[in-house]
């Protein structure tokens, strides 16, 4: 909706319509939250956000489960024309506190599990000036002030990614770029509507998980039915059994611990479609899942800056082993080294244009120069284009891996390894497991004798120092790293299973 603040479509216009219809579920504890509750949650947040002193265009950070209230505030604080801020649940104190200082948050919301992380981050903090908990007490919603009236610029979220860099940015979004979404992939490829229940295993702070369970159901009339529990798949096939989920989004490696799983093969039988993204799907693995389940699955391709999956697989013509074809709506290119066109058949760096590409990132002139060339975005993926319009996943251009859906820099990994005084160097590639999924794989050189035990340490030293996800699953002792004359670490040489012996 041109030219308006989303909350009128995504909140305030269902609500009108059918105040009673059912728009949020608890998957564990079966609540639900009319369209009506929702509406009167953001209202609370926007009147205790102005009690409080929020100013249009200030950030309020986001550390929540997904739950209801982390609707009511995502939509509150755009209500009144500031921008919420979601942040990953899954980072440190330390990742916490420097997205506190790099978006300048006037204020942040954290859900009691995350307290000792994210709420830990927020001493010292020299912009930010409150705490609430998503348990606290809300005000009335009569006090809150009429919507904000916003304009096709005004931005209306930020999301951070690590990107190609290593380094968190904020890539900001305005309030049509929902609704492109909205349009061009929920309705425009699942055909989501009433009828349909949406269970998303990726999170909402995700730029995946936020149309998934957030912004999609709300914009079509779909049921959203939120776990804000850790995804056990178990307990998942338990729930989309429960709430006779229909749509089904789940991430490679989510797909892989259900086929090593216990549970039923007709455990999916209510879903009419299952979506994969966050990394791309193996076709093994694609096949197998369909097979198991008699499910179909659509791989597609989104980023956080483009906010939701821009290139995919259609009902009825997903195809293991490629991303399909572009989305209604977006424009892709694949480019060489001089930025020329290359032919179908050949590689080429996968560029993308369309109505929701970010407007740039928060304070990163360097980058958004890099990024954004016209209205074209550098996705930092390599692709080729089929003879019949279909595009094949190649990798990543540069060197950052992408595990479980999330970005992971060697070289922040690398640096942790070294904090042991036992490595001398240390090199951190992605290498694919039998699931054909990528994970990091760390190469260290010892720094003396006594290397027995040294791969356990190292992987038990990046499991407490960093985010979970990021600890390398095998750690390889060696003599010696290959190199470049200069000195640099030849990646593609460990990468390729040349190894360290590898001529330099």
């Amino acid at each position: 909706m041109s030219g308006a603040n989303a909350v009128e479509r995504f909140v305030l216009a269902p609500a009108a319509a059918d105040p009673a219809a059912v728009a949020v579920v608890d998957a564990a504890t079966g609540s639900s939250f009319t369209r009506a509750d929702v509406a009167a949650g953001s209202a609370r947040v926007a009147a205790t956000l102005q009690r409080l002193g929020v100013q249009p265009e200030q950030r309020v950070m986001l550390c929540l489960s997904d739950s209801v209230a982390f609707l009511f505030w995502f939509w509150g604080v755009m209500r009144i024309g500031a921008v919420p801020v979601p942040v990953s649940t899954m980072l440190t104190e330390a990742d916490h506190r420097f997205l506190l200082q790099d978006s300048r948050a006037v204020g942040l919301v954290v859900s009691p599990p995350f307290e000792g992380t994210a709420g830990a981050a927020a001493s010292d903090q020299p912009f930010l000036r409150w705490q609430m908990s998503d348990t606290d007490e809300l005000d009335a919603e009569s006090g809150a002030s009429p919507m904000f009236p916003s304009t096709d610029d005004d931005i209306a979220f930020w999301l951070y990614t690590s990107g190609t860099t290593g380094f968190p940015k904020g890539a900001m979004h305005r309030h049509v770029d929902l609704g492109c979404c909205t349009d061009a992939y929920a309705r425009g490829v699942l055909g989501m509507g009433p009828g349909d229940v949406a269970y998303s295993v990726a999170k909402l702070f995700f730029a995946y998980g936020l149309g998934n369970g957030g912004y999609f159901p709300a914009g079509t009339g779909a049921v959203a039915v939120l776990n804000p529990a850790r995804p056990v798949p178990e307990e998942v096939a338990e729930h989309v059994a429960r709430h006779q989920a229909t749509l089904f989004f789940g991430v490679p490696t989510f797909y892989a611990g259900l086929l090593a799983s216990d549970v039923a093969d007709d455990a999916f039988a209510s879903v009419r479609l299952a979506v994969s993204a966050g990394e791309p799907l193996p076709a093994e693995l694609h096949r197998r899942v369909g097979e198991r389940f008699r499910m179909e699955v659509l791989d597609g391709l989104g980023t956080t800056e483009v906010a939701h999956i821009f290139l995919s697989n259609r009902p009825g013509r997903s195809v293991p082993g490629t991303t399909g074809t572009p989305v209604e709506g977006y424009d892709l290119e694949l480019r060489d080294g001089q930025g020329l066109p290359v032919p179908d058949g050949e590689p080429g760096a996968l560029f993308v244009a369309g109505e929701s590409v970010t407007v740039g990132y928060w304070n990163r002139t360097a980058r958004n120069r890099e990024a954004l060339v016209g209205r074209f975005m550098a996705t930092g993926d390599t692709y080729r284009r089929e003879a019949d319009g279909s595009y094949v996943c190649l990798g990543r251009t540069d060197d950052m891996l992408k595990v479980g859906g999330m970005w992971v820099s060697p070289t922040e990994v690398e640096a942790c390894i070294l904090e042991l005084d036992e490595v001398l160097q240390a090199a951190v590639v992605g290498m694919v497991d039998s699931d054909g999924l990528t994970k990091p794989k760390a190469f260290v050189v010892a720094s003396g004798t006594g290397v027995e035990d040294l791969a356990a340490r190292v992987q038990s030293h990046v499991r407490a120092g960093l985010a979970p996800y990021k600890y390398p699953r095998q750690v390889e002792v060696v003599a010696e790293l290959p190199t470049t004359a200069t000195g640099k670490v030849k990646r593609y040489l460990l990468r390729d299973g040349a190894g360290p012996d590898a001529a330099s």
